[in-house]
């Protein structure tokens, strides 16, 4: 770039920051080949840092570091699979000197970083899991953002802590804040985009945590900096890597002298950073910095999971909204008459100022919206760039720039079909929001190249500068879209179903057709996405979001469970295992579920069809039948026919009264055609008062008796009703758990149901060293452990007459030797009421 050119903050984005050729100064590196035989390349304070004088390249490791911490370095390789997660060694002996030590393995090249080890520095597990419990109760994002900030705070040392948050348009915004008294506030303050470069951006999601020691200090080079190939060394994960010359003025310009960023991931993006400056320079020991990685990560699982609930929250009232829609929509001979009366419903799915229909060509809209005049060219419009989905702009005027002269009130449009072909839609509007941003300094102020020659001087000035935002109202969220794609789908359902009584017979069959597959493969691919809210079990008055959450959760694992199980289990899958995880989510003590019949394995066409038409049976039975009251029965049994085909009967009985239904549903589509044009069988549902009875017959050919001594392989929940476990009191148990944040999740349920007294181990060799020093009362083992599994505990457990359960996410014991088929099995994920029930068991067992 000529040095007379003007530049602006995007020419940051070409700059190659993760092949930097040099390190910071706070520590030393050596490269070595894959084995970690010979050095390749080091940084040039390594040789006096490391008291290894002379040119160390071509060397051996173990004559540059010496044997033993050679040894552990090549130890560590074979533990480490993730450049992302280093092996961390602390306190190493090297050259007289005590080093923390990071080991990791990229493009071919062992990288081993070296850092003075610090008397002072705290044990990251505990750090870690302190920091961790005192966020873990959290469930409001305000609170999460704004403690951890100063938990962060308090804990680094830093002078300010800030949690930044990345808006939709890649700008960023400072949420929360902790800081010194004497330090001016960046609260609220917006940062363009471009501060935060595509690659950085890119960086910050392949390593979580980033630290800069001195923003003035020297960069160390790498020696040598070309390998013999012509290629540099990539340090995109190290920590030592030095700091693009743009990226330090930009922090000098600020005032700052040293920083530590914690990446904040939500659903696999970048959602901000949790920000740390120092205006001294400052190093964070490397076993405090891995605690705060280490609570990074649970900070945005935490605050993934709360993001969750409020669309979980917004959810339900949009289906109790949606439901009065359909009810009325599906019961009326006009489908835009009855779309009509229920626009203020409609209204209701979703935060807007208006709502607007365009059916038949007539317009009808209530609250803010465009006048009539404007409806066929907004239309028109729609019908180009929807392509049959949703379609949503926050800035209508800017796509459409007649309509703000039309229509100046309105700024935001998310637009509905409701038909295949562009010409009938649903609208949602939202008002003008006018905003003023506080921005740290003129987002698009511009300047001459500096003296970094063609490299970028960052704007100087982090003064406020103002900016009014006009013509564009507040976003369309996901969540939004996603109601929106329900309403949808339910709609042209109905849409389609009117259609129908104009046509004869065979077209009636290839649109229902047509509706079923799409429906089906919509269900099937959505199956964990939050437009099961919409169509599951509706709450009821007086239960608590834990509850419906509870409820939810276990809805979504039975019928993942159904469809998962066809790849699973070589193409089909037992009837019994699907009736069970069918009717598992709908239990209640206040009803009596009742199931038996041979084993019966059915093939993958016949498990899929039979899955969705049990599902349709339980979701009805347990809304509107005998799971919705206390007292009801439901009994499911399945018989043999002398032809060899499956008989499924279901009798309800106990419920509320029965009538049959007005209108026929996709449901009672589902249920009634199915099983005869899908499978050849037939099925049959009948209405009787006393509750709701209905045959399903399957033909021989898609089922096979199977012999039921195999059955203890599997691993089932009790069909029989479960009663809620009794608390074991503060008894010692034993966890063995590889994966850190699970164990946790076990000890806070163990917690509180009383347990406390846990000690937990991520190996089977750790656990065996544990019962060298205190003898447990129970002990819960993960089957599989990574790299091995939890049968030498087991064996030992035995020899010591003490209690345990086995904990497996597979779906079968495969893993598990005959000799422990009597040992209590849980399924992972844990359940709570399931692991101490499991308890229970083994521990009475062993009475």
């Amino acid at each position: 770039m000529p040095a007379a050119s003007t530049v602006d903050l995007t020419n940051c984005d070409r700059e190659p920051i993760h092949i930097p050729g040099s390190i910071q100064p706070h520590g030393c590196m050596i490269v070595c080949n894959p084995s970690a035989s010979r050095v390749l390349r080091h940084s040039a304070n390594a040789p006096e840092m490391l008291s290894a004088p002379g040119d160390v390249n071509g060397r051996e490791l173990a004559d540059v570091i010496g044997a033993s911490a050679a040894h552990l370095v090549r130890n560590s390789l074979t533990l480490t699979g993730d450049a992302s997660r280093p092996a961390l060694s602390f306190a190493v002996e090297v050259g007289g000197r005590l080093f923390d030590m990071a080991v990791h393995t990229h493009a071919a090249n062992a990288i081993i970083e070296f850092e003075p080890s610090s008397v002072e520095a705290r044990q990251p597990l505990e750090l870690a899991r302190m920091l961790i419990g005192r966020i873990r109760g959290l469930d409001e994002v305000g609170r999460l953002v704004q403690d951890s900030a100063r938990l962060v705070k308090a804990v680094t040392g830093y002078d300010r802590v800030m949690v930044y948050h990345l808006e939709r348009d890649g700008s960023g915004r400072v949420v929360a804040e902790a800081k010194r008294p004497d330090l001016e506030s960046f609260f609220g303050q917006y940062f363009p985009a471009s501060d935060i470069p595509q690659q950085a951006r890119a960086l910050y999601l392949r390593n979580t945590i980033r630290v800069i020691s001195d923003a003035s200090g020297e960069r160390v080079p790498l020696a040598p900096a070309i390998d013999a190939s012509g290629e540099p060394l990539d340090l995109s994960f190290a920590h030592l890597r030095s700091v693009s010359p743009i990226h330090c003025e930009y922090l000098r310009n600020m005032g700052v002298a040293a920083s530590m960023s914690i990446s904040v991931v939500v659903g696999g993006e970048l959602w901000g950073l949790i920000a740390c400056h120092h205006y001294t320079p400052r190093v964070l020991p490397m076993a405090e910095r891995s605690a705060a990685e280490m609570f990074g990560e649970f900070f945005s699982l935490h605050l993934e999971a709360l993001k969750q609930r409020g669309k979980l929250d917004a959810a339900t009232k949009a289906r109790q909204a949606l439901d009065g829609v359909l009810r009325l929509a599906s019961h009326h001979a006009d489908l835009g008459e009855a779309l009509r009366e229920s626009l203020d419903d409609i209204r209701q799915l979703m935060p807007c100022d208006g709502v607007g229909l365009w059916f038949g060509g007539a317009w009808l809209s209530i609250g803010a919206a465009p006048p009539a005049t404007f409806a066929p060219p907004l239309a028109q419009f729609v019908g180009g760039v929807a392509e049959g989905r949703v379609f949503a702009t926050h800035a209508l005027g800017q796509l459409l720039p007649e309509a703000e002269e039309d229509c100046p009130s309105v700024a935001g449009m998310l637009a509905v079909p409701l038909s295949q072909r562009p010409r009938d839609y649903l609208f949602f509007f939202r008002k003008e929001i006018v905003q003023t941003l506080d921005w740290a300094g003129n987002p698009e102020k511009v300047y001459a190249t500096g003296p970094l020659g063609d490299r970028l001087t960052p704007r100087k000035s982090f003064a406020i500068w103002k900016e009014t935002v006009r013509g564009q109202s507040r976003p369309w969220s996901d969540d939004d879209r996603q109601i929106a794609e329900a309403a949808r789908s339910a709609l042209v359902e109905i849409a389609l179903r009117h259609n129908e009584l104009l046509a004869d017979e065979r077209s009636k069959a290839d649109l229902r057709q047509r509706m079923l597959n799409e429906e089906l493969n919509h269900r099937v691919k959505n199956i964990l996405a939050i437009i099961k809210s919409l169509v599951g079990h509706p709450a009821k008055d007086g239960r608590s979001i834990a509850d419906y959450v509870a409820s939810l959760k276990g809805r979504i694992q039975a019928l993942a469970y159904a469809h998962d199980q066809i790849v699973r289990g070589d193409g089909g899958g037992r009837l019994s295992d699907l009736v069970a995880a069918e009717l598992t989510p709908y239990r209640d003590p206040g009803a009596t579920v009742e199931t038996s019949g041979p084993e019966f394995w059915l093939d993958a066409r016949a498990f899929s069809v039979i899955a969705l038409v049990l599902h349709e049976l339980s979701t009805n039975a347990a809304k509107y039948g005998a799971l919705s009251a206390r007292g009801g029965r439901l009994g499911v049994t399945w018989t043999a026919t002398s032809a060899g085909d499956c008989e499924i009967l279901w009798r309800e009985s106990g419920g509320p009264r029965v009538s049959p239904p007005t209108r026929q549903g996709f449901g009672t589509v589902l249920v009634d055609r199915s099983i005869p044009y899908d499978l050849g069988g037939e099925s049959a549902v009948e209405y009787p008062p006393s509750g709701v009875e209905a045959r399903l017959l399957i033909p021989a050919k898609h089922v096979a008796l199977v012999d039921s001594r195999v059955r203890g392989a599997d691993i089932a929940e009790p069909v029989a009703e479960p009663q809620p476990a009794a608390p074991l009191g503060d008894i010692r148990l034993l966890l063995v758990e590889d994966q850190m944040l699970i164990a946790m999740d076990v000890e806070a349920m163990l917690a509180a149901s009383g347990m406390t007294n846990v000690s937990t181990s991520g190996s089977a060799a750790d656990a065996l060293r544990h019962l060298m020093q205190f003898a447990p009362d129970a002990a819960v083992l993960d089957v599989n452990l990574g790299d091995g599994t939890s049968i030498a505990v087991a064996e030992e457990l035995v020899r010591r007459n003490i209690p345990f359960v086995f904990a497996t996410g597979y779906g079968d014991r495969s893993m598990i030797p005959e000799v422990f088929s009597d040992i209590p099995v849980v399924r992972k994920p844990y359940d709570a009421q399931a692991l101490i029930r499991g308890l229970e068991q083994a521990i009475d067992a062993q009475a």
